[in-house]
């Protein structure tokens, strides 16, 4: 199974994702957005399987530094190019593999994808 995990290195939440990977053996491709960029057809890709609001981070500072007009008219297409524009928007980590797309941390919920 090839497990790659998307995020920004500094993130808190990335971190915590990356240490029970880690402390459970099991094996993954950490793929930073600042570092390694992130393309239109991935972020529309995830933006076909998800809810635009699922993929978003409406909590971030990213999301708070849209305009109110920005953030009341986001849809899907209007999602994808702001994470484009600005990753961190991108609720992270976002954990890829198989059949399996994970937005957020939560140890009980990528124990029982990935075990």
């Amino acid at each position: 199974m090839t497990i790659t995990l998307y995020g920004i290195s500094n993130c808190d939440t990335v971190r915590k994702a990356r240490r029970w990977l880690d402390d459970e053996g099991i094996d993954y491709r950490f793929h930073d957005f600042r570092q390694d960029g992130l393309e239109e057809a991935l972020v529309k890709k995830w933006l076909s399987s998800q809810d635009w609001d699922k993929v978003i981070n409406r909590r971030s500072t990213s999301w708070k530094a849209l305009s109110v007009q920005e953030r009341e008219s986001m849809d899907a297409q209007k999602a994808a190019a702001a994470a484009l524009a600005s990753p961190t928007l991108i609720k992270r980590p976002v954990l890829e593999s198989e059949g399996v797309l994970a937005f957020g941390f939560s140890e009980s919920r990528y124990a029982a994808l990935l075990k």
